[in-house]
């Protein structure tokens, strides 16, 4: 991450104060409660926060090749939101290539 970004990092601490309503992840009711969960992780604000997303496609198209690719990004929600969307800031962690899809492959990778 670059000097530039890292500076960003720990702005969660006043983003959200006063607001009424919710403008980024730090400001909603999970956030509060990952924080409640781990006290000793949310006591660090330079603590990174990651986000897994994953949504599968057919790279044959309509085929009727059953195959499937789940590419699986983390998003680093500790920066403010006209950041962390931003494609510098996405990381491709794994693709799960495969028939059917992987569930039970992505579970096992998260250690559930």
């Amino acid at each position: 991450m670059s000097r530039k970004a890292a500076k960003h990092m720990t702005w969660h601490l006043k983003c959200c104060e006063d607001a009424d309503e919710v403008i980024h992840l730090a400001g909603s009711e999970a956030w509060k409660h990952f924080d409640e969960t781990h006290p000793t992780f949310a006591e660090e604000p330079r603590n990174v926060r990651l986000g897994l997303c994953t949504d599968g496609f057919n790279p044959f198209g309509c085929s009727i090749t059953p195959y499937s690719c789940w590419p699986v990004f983390l998003i680093v929600y500790s920066l403010p939101s006209e950041l962390c969307m931003k494609s510098e800031h996405i990381f491709l962690a794994m693709i799960i290539a495969g028939p059917k899809s992987p569930r039970k492959t992505l579970m096992s990778c998260l250690g559930h």
